[in-house]
This record gives C-alpha cells, sequence and structure tokens, in this order.
C-alpha cells in the first residue's frame, strides 16, 4: 500500500518537474533536420539543480515500479 501511494505521488511529482523544464528544441522537426539551433550557452545553476532534482525523482519512481513488481511476484 505505502509504494503504491509513493508511486502516485512520485509520477506526479516527475510529471510536474519535467513539465518545468525548458524546452531545448523544435520537437519532431529536429528529428528531420529541421531545427538547426544550438544552444551553446551554458545552463544556470536553477537548470541543473531542476536536472539533479528530476534525475533523483526519476530513480526514486523506477524503484517503486520495481519493488512493485517484486512484492506482486511474490504475492502471487
Amino acid at each position: 500500500m505505502g509504494f503504491s501511494i509513493a508511486l502516485i505521488v512520485f509520477s506526479l511529482l516527475l510529471m510536474l518537474l519535467v513539465l518545468m523544464h525548458k524546452g531545448k528544441g523544435g520537437g519532431l522537426s529536429d528529428m528531420f533536420g529541421g531545427g538547426m539551433q544550438s544552444s551553446v550557452g551554458g545552463s544556470s545553476v536553477a537548470e541543473r539543480n531542476l536536472d539533479r532534482i528530476t534525475v533523483v525523482v526519476g530513480l526514486l519512481w523506477f524503484a517503486c515500479i520495481v519493488v512493485l513488481g517484486i512484492m506482486m511476484k511474490v504475492n502471487n
């Protein structure tokens, strides 16, 4: 039960964090060579911290999924 609630919280938090990131590309147009812009400038401290927090929350989200999968396998 606790991991299910943690998974929901981490999912919502991860969604929020991903949406807070600044767009760096043109989406599908970059994939086909349409976007030739390059952001050579360094990222700010806030962006780097947001990246780190997003990675940590993503790893916690993944760990919750693995634990829930193991728990489901053991219970069956």
